[in-house]
């Protein structure tokens, strides 16, 4: 099943973190910030996934639809390319900006940056954190944090693996027909494979079940 997500492990999680989505937060202005669920999104982020907290969210995206099943094989990257780049989901491919999983399935890029605000997410394993992405500063940098302890590895799902590609050199070529089929799919937790000509940022993949909202 060429998909982000194990659909059957993901409901396991949703029915055991309702009571978690449930609870208000309160600020520390003395307000709360209560959460409502939301048909599962993907975040894809950087950082040291031992932090429960650090900077550079602006770099981070947002999937607001699971990305796998809209996403493109290798194998039909001719015919991708054929269609003016524009996949079958609609949306449009960028040579010189792409993203792949762990299948080797094409994907379309997350909305960058992340909106500031309250997130639950979870790695469908044993945690379930609130993710917290500041407003942007004056130098335009965004810090995160995670509550309860969590570190970004603990609410990383491991089998989503994710990587941006982009050209080595100005104006050089970066192309997906350079990808090696024989890489995937990648182990959970493992890196994604370089591609020829490319470089390569690999990202972890969280999920998200519910936003907060302020009360």
């Amino acid at each position: 099943m060429q998909c982000l997500i194990c659909r059957a492990r993901l409901a396991t999680t949703l029915l055991v973190t309702i009571a978690v989505v449930a609870q208000p937060v309160y600020a520390a202005g003395g307000g709360q910030t209560k959460f409502k669920r939301i048909s599962t999104q993907y975040i894809a982020a950087l950082g040291n996934p031992a932090a429960t907290s650090g900077i550079g969210a602006q770099s981070w995206g947002l999937w607001p639809l699971d990305p796998g099943p809209r996403g493109v094989k290798l194998t039909r990257y001719l015919s991708l390319k054929d269609a003016g780049g524009v996949a079958p989901a609609r949306w449009k491919f960028d040579e010189t900006d792409w993203w792949l999983e762990e299948h080797g399935l094409i994907m379309e890029q997350p909305t960058v940056p992340l909106p500031p605000g309250k997130y639950v997410v979870t790695g469908a394993r044993k945690v379930t954190a609130v993710l917290t992405i500041h407003p942007a500063d004056s130098h335009g940098e965004r810090r995160w944090d995670l509550d309860r302890g969590a570190t970004l590895y603990d609410v990383t799902h491991l089998a989503c693996r994710s990587a941006r590609y982009t050209p080595a050199t100005v104006g050089g070529s970066c192309s997906p027909a350079n990808a090696k089929q024989t890489a995937f799919p990648v182990a959970p937790g493992g890196a994604m494979p370089p591609v020829d000509g490319c470089t390569k940022q690999d990202y972890a993949v969280l999920i998200v079940i519910g936003v907060g909202v302020e009360d």
